[in-house]
C-alpha cells in the first residue's frame, strides 16, 4: 500500500502550511471589496476548490431563474449551524451573479457601523450616492420599488444581518431605534421584492439561539424570523452526507480512487480478521463510507462534525477544514496509509489550541501529563509494550483517540474498546496489543475516567491521581507499621518461636526451643551479637537453636509501593469529601481486595533470605519466589525448607544415632548428644527433645544399641531389646550393642557379676550421679498400688537423681501431678518468666495454680 498523500494529493497551500484561519473563513464583504485571499476572490479558483452540494446547486438554480424573470423564490433564507457554509454559499452566488450580468448588492452586518443604514447602502451600491434613501427612518415600499425597478435585475445578499440590527438597536431614532427601523425596512423590502420580477433577496440567519448575543438579540431574531418568514423560503446548502465531499474537494487537488479503494479493502480485511469493524453496520456500508471519506476514516468526520460540531463556538465546516488541514500537513512526510482520529498530534500547539478553545485551556495540563510529555503515562505505555511495538506509539495513539471522543456540546461522550482498537491500530500490529495498551493506560493516566465500559478524559483527577496524592503523604512509620503487621499475619508460630524485628540479644531467650528472629534488614553485626551473647556479657549457650530471616533488598521498592497503594486506597475509601462516583467506589473496593492478597505474596517475596548458624559464620538459604496463588505461613515455609535440607530433624534413625555418636566408642552420654544439637553451630537441629528420645527408644528396642548408666566409672546396661525410658540424666549413656549383649547373656545365664564392665581408655567420662537399680523383693511383686502420694524435701544437688524415678513412674501411671514449693531464697520476675514459665511452655505443661510472693 502507498502513503495516503501519494494517493490523495493535498493542495499546494496545505502542503506549504498556509493554514491561517482566514484561508477557511469566508468573508463576503471583503470578497466584494476585492480584499480577500485569491481562492475566494478568483471565481475560477473558488469553484475549483468548492464542492457544489446538491443544496447549493439548487439555491443557485432558483436564484438564476428568479433573476431571469422565470419564477422562483423572491426571498431566500439560508440557514445552517454556526460555520455551516452560509457565507460560502453567498460568495458562490456573488461570483455567479457576475457571470449572469446581474447587479449585486452586498450587505454584511459585521462590516457596518450603527451610523450606516441598509437602505442608504442599497441606494449607494446601485447609484453611487444616497439621496432618496437618506435619513434614519425606513423609507417605505414605494421608494424601494422605484429604486429597484430602475436597476433590474438585482441580487441583494445580506449576511450577518442580526449582528447589524443588534448594534443598530442602540441608535435612538425619535421614539424608536435604528434597529426597529431596520426590521421595519426588512419587512418593506421583502414585500417589495416579492412584487417585482428579476429581484432576489438572499438573507442568512443562524439556525438556533446558540449564535445570538444576548436576550435582546433573541427578541430581534424572533422579529426578523416573523417579518421575513411571511414571504421567504428557507434553504440549507449542506447536508450531513455531503461534508466528506466538501472536505476532500477543499483539501486535496486529486485523489486516485482506485488506489484509495485498495487501501480501504486492505483495512476492511484486517478489521474483519481482528473483529474491530463497527457493530450494527454492514461491511458494504462501512466500505462505502470509508471510500467517500478517504484518506480520512469515517469516524473522524463523525466525531468532528457531530460531537465537536455541537459546541456553540465550533464552526462545523470551517472548523473541520481548519483542523484536518493541519492534520494533513503534519502527516505529509509519514508513510500513513490513511488518517485516523489517533493521528491528531496533540503535541502540535496549533492543533491543540484549535480544540482547547472549545473545552477550556485547563486541558493543556491534562494533555501534557497524560499524553504528550516525554514522562507522560501514555509515553511510558509506548515503551512497555515490547520491542516489536515500541515504535508504533500505541499508548499515545490510544490516549489520543480517547481524548477526541471525550467531548461534545451535548451529553454524548466517551469511547469503547472496539472504537479505540479501530482508531489506534496501525495494521502492523494485532489489535490485542492496543487492548493491552488501554489496560495500562487505565493504571497510569491521571485524568482518564471509565464509566460503563466507556473511557473519556476530564479535567478532574481520576483514582490514579488521587492515589498518587495519597501516596505522597504516607510517611515511613506508616509503611513500617504495615510491614510489621503483614509479618505478624504471615506467622503461624506452631513450630518456631518467632521474634519480629528484635535486635537486642537480651530479649532473645537462651532456651532449647527453635527460634526464628526476623530482622528488618541484613545486619551481620546484629546476627553475630545474638549468636554470641544472651545479654551484655553473658555468652549464649544454645546458639544452634537461633535462626534468622531478613529481606532481599532488591524487592523492597516494589513492596513499599504496594503498601503505599493499599494504605492510600484505604484512605480514599474513608475520605467522604472526595465524592467518588459509584464506579470509582467499586474500583476502590476491587483494588483493596486485590492488594490484600497481593501484599501477602509481596511480604513473602521480600522476606526470603534465611540465615542459620554454621561451623564458620552463618549459612544463607534463599527461599526463592513463592508459588503463585499459594499463600503459606513464612515460618512454616522456613521450617519445611530447613527440614527438607536436613537442617531440622523431626525424626532421627537409630542407625544414624549409632554411626554419628557411637562409632568406635563403647558408650556416649545421652545428655551430651542432646546438648550438642543445641550448642554446636552447624549441627542438625532437633525439633525438640522427643526426636532424639524416640530415636534412642527405637534403637534400644531393636537392639542397635543399649541404654544404661555409668556407675562408679563402670558401664551398666539397663535396657536392650526392650522398651526403654530415656531421661537424659547426667549418668545416662548409650552403650554399644556388644557390651549390652554380653551383659544380657550373663544375666539370662543366672550369673550376677560382682562388678560392672569398666569403660576402655578413651571412652567418654561420666559427669554426675545416676538412678540406682531397684532389686526385686520377694512377696511384694504381686501387690499393686493404684495411686501413690508422698512428699519430701529435696536435698541440694540431688535434682538429677529424681529423673530416673520420674521416668519410671511415668511409664507406670497415666498422670503424674507435681507440686513444687521453693522457699528460703528468691528469683526475679524476669528469671521466673524466662527460666520457669518458658521451660514449662516448651514442655507443653500448663500450671493449674500458682502462688507468688
Amino acid at each position: 500500500m502507498k502513503a495516503f498523500h501519494t494517493i490523495a494529493v493535498p493542495h499546494k497551500d496545505i502542503l506549504d502550511g498556509k493554514l491561517t484561519m482566514d484561508v477557511f473563513a469566508a468573508d463576503l464583504w471583503e470578497v466584494s471589496r476585492n480584499r480577500w485571499p485569491d481562492e475566494y476572490r478568483n471565481s475560477d479558483l473558488f469553484f475549483r476548490k468548492t464542492y457544489l452540494t446538491q443544496g447549493l446547486q439548487n439555491i443557485l438554480s432558483i436564484t438564476h431563474k428568479r433573476l431571469k424573470g422565470e419564477g422562483g423564490d423572491s426571498v431566500i433564507q439560508i440557514q445552517t449551524p454556526f460555520g455551516g457554509g452560509k457565507t460560502h454559499s453567498l460568495i458562490a452566488m456573488y461570483h455567479k451573479a457576475s457571470q449572469w450580468n446581474v447587479k449585486t448588492i452586498v450587505i454584511v452586518g459585521t462590516a457596518l457601523s450603527a451610523d450606516t443604514t441598509i437602505w442608504g447602502l442599497i441606494e449607494k451600491e446601485l447609484t453611487g450616492k444616497i439621496e432618496s434613501m437618506a435619513g434614519l427612518t425606513a423609507p417605505g415600499k414605494d421608494k424601494i420599488r422605484e429604486l429597484l425597478s430602475f436597476h433590474l435585475p438585482v441580487l441583494i445578499l445580506m449576511d450577518e444581518l442580526l449582528e447589524y440590527i443588534t448594534k443598530a438597536a442602540g441608535k435612538i431614532v425619535g421614539e424608536s431605534t435604528l434597529g426597529a427601523q431596520t426590521i421595519a425596512f426588512i419587512q418593506e423590502l421583502t414585500e417589495t421584492v416579492s412584487a417585482l420580477e428579476k429581484v432576489c433577496l438572499v438573507v442568512t440567519l443562524p439556525s438556533s439561539i446558540v449564535e445570538h448575543y444576548d436576550e435582546s438579540a433573541e427578541k430581534q431574531y424572533q422579529q426578523l424570523q416573523k417579518v421575513s418568514g411571511r414571504v421567504e423560503k428557507i434553504y440549507t446548502p449542506i447536508e450531513d452526507s455531503e461534508i466528506t465531499s466538501i472536505i476532500r474537494k477543499r483539501l486535496f487537488a486529486s485523489i486516485d480512487e482506485k488506489k484509495a479503494k485498495e487501501t480501504v479493502e486492505a483495512f476492511l480485511e484486517y478489521g474483519e480478521r481482528e473483529s474491530i469493524l463497527p457493530q450494527g453496520v454492514s461491511i458494504s456500508e462501512y466500505r462505502k463510507r470509508f471510500i467517500s471519506s478517504y484518506p480520512f476514516m469515517p469516524e473522524i468526520i463523525d466525531i468532528l462534525y457531530q460531537r465537536w460540531g455541537s459546541f456553540p463556538t465550533f464552526q462545523r465546516t470551517r472548523g473541520v477544514l481548519r483542523l484536518l488541514s493541519l492534520i494533513v500537513h503534519t502527516l505529509k512526510t509519514t508513510g500513513a496509509f490513511y488518517i485516523s482520529i489517533s493521528d491528531f498530534d496533540l503535541s502540535n500547539q496549533e492543533i491543540r489550541q484549535e480544540l482547547l478553545k472549545h473545552i477550556g485551556l485547563e486541558y493543556n495540563s491534562v494533555i501534557a501529563s497524560d499524553i504528550t510529555d516525554r514522562q507522560s503515562g501514555s509515553s511510558k505505555v509506548n515503551k512497555s509494550l515490547g520491542k516489536a511495538y515500541q515504535g508504533l506509539n500505541l499508548g499515545v495513539r490510544s490516549a489520543t483517540a480517547v481524548f477526541l471522543y471525550s467531548f461534545s456540546g451535548g451529553s454524548e461522550h466517551g469511547i469503547n474498546l472496539g472504537e479505540i482498537k479501530r482508531s489506534a491500530t496501525t495494521m502492523q500490529n494485532p489489535s490485542s496489543v492496543v487492548a493491552e495498551a488501554v489496560e495500562q493506560l487505565k493504571r497510569k493516566l491521571f485524568y482518564l475516567q471509565s464509566v460503563h465500559e466507556k473511557l473519556f478524559f476530564s479535567n478532574q483527577p481520576n483514582l490514579n491521581r488521587i492515589l498518587l496524592n495519597q501516596m505522597e503523604n504516607i510517611e515511613e512509620p506508616e509503611v513500617d507499621e504495615q510491614e510489621k503487621s503483614l509479618l505478624k499475619q504471615s506467622i503461624r508460630g506452631d513450630r518456631l518461636k518467632v521474634l519480629i524485628w528484635e535486635n537486642d540479644p537480651v530479649n532473645i531467650i537462651d532456651s532449647e526451643e527453635l527460634k526464628l528472629v526476623i530482622l528488618k534488614e541484613n545486619n551481620k553485626k546484629v546476627i553475630k551479637d545474638i549468636l554470641k551473647l544472651k545479654g551484655d556479657t553473658t555468652p549464649r549457650t544454645n546458639k544452634n537453636t537461633v535462626l534468622f530471616l531478613y529481606p532481599l533488598e532488591s524487592e523492597r521498592s516494589g513492596f513499599i509501593n504496594s503498601v503505599k497503594r493499599k494504605l492510600s486506597f484505604e484512605g480514599i475509601e474513608q475520605d467522604n469529601k472526595l465524592n467518588l462516583s459509584e464506579d470509582q467506589q467499586k474500583e476502590v473496593k476491587k483494588e483493596l481486595k486485590k492488594y490484600s492478597v497481593e501484599l501477602k505474596e509481596s511480604i513473602r517475596r521480600l522476606y526470603r533470605i534465611v540465615a542459620i548458624p554454621a561451623r564458620e559464620d552463618v549459612k544463607e538459604i534463599d527461599l526463592g519466589i513463592p508459588t503463585y496463588g499459594e499463600i503459606k505461613a513464612i515460618d512454616q515455609e522456613i521450617y519445611s525448607k530447613l527440614r527438607s535440607e536436613g537442617e531440622i530433624l523431626e525424626k532421627i534413625a537409630p542407625l544414624v544415632v549409632r554411626e554419628k555418636y557411637l562409632a568406635g566408642k563403647e558408650y556416649v552420654s545421652t545428655a551430651n548428644i542432646y546438648t550438642s544439637a543445641l550448642t554446636t553451630a552447624g549441627e542438625p537441629r532437633l525439633l525438640d527433645k522427643s526426636v532424639l528420645e524416640l530415636g534412642i527408644f527405637e534403637g534400644v528396642s531393636n537392639g542397635i544399641f543399649g541404654l544404661g548408666e555409668l556407675i562408679d566409672e563402670k558401664i551398666k546396661c539397663r535396657y536392650f531389646k526392650d522398651n526403654a525410658t530415656v531421661g537424659f540424666t547426667d549418668k545416662e549413656i548409650l552403650i554399644c550393642e556388644k557390651i549390652c549383649a554380653e551383659q544380657k547373656e550373663e544375666k539370662e545365664s543366672g550369673e550376677q557379676p560382682e562388678k560392672y564392665r569398666e569403660p576402655e581408655k578413651g571412652d567418654e567420662a561420666p559427669t554426675s550421679g545416676f538412678q540406682p537399680e531397684i532389686p526385686e523383693i520377694p512377696g511384694l511383686a504381686k501387690k499393686k498400688y493404684l495411686e501413690l502420694s508422698f512428699n519430701f524435701i529435696l536435698p541440694k544437688g540431688k535434682v538429677s537423681s529424681l529423673m530416673g524415678i520420674m521416668n519410671y513412674l511415668q511409664s507406670k501411671y497415666e498422670v503424674l501431678k507435681l507440686e513444687i514449693n521453693a522457699m528460703h531464697g528468691g528469683i526475679t520476675e524476669q528469671e521466673y518468666e524466662e527460666k520457669i514459665l518458658e521451660a514449662l511452655r516448651q514442655a507443653g505443661i500448663e500450671l493449674n495454680e500458682r502462688n507468688l510472693r
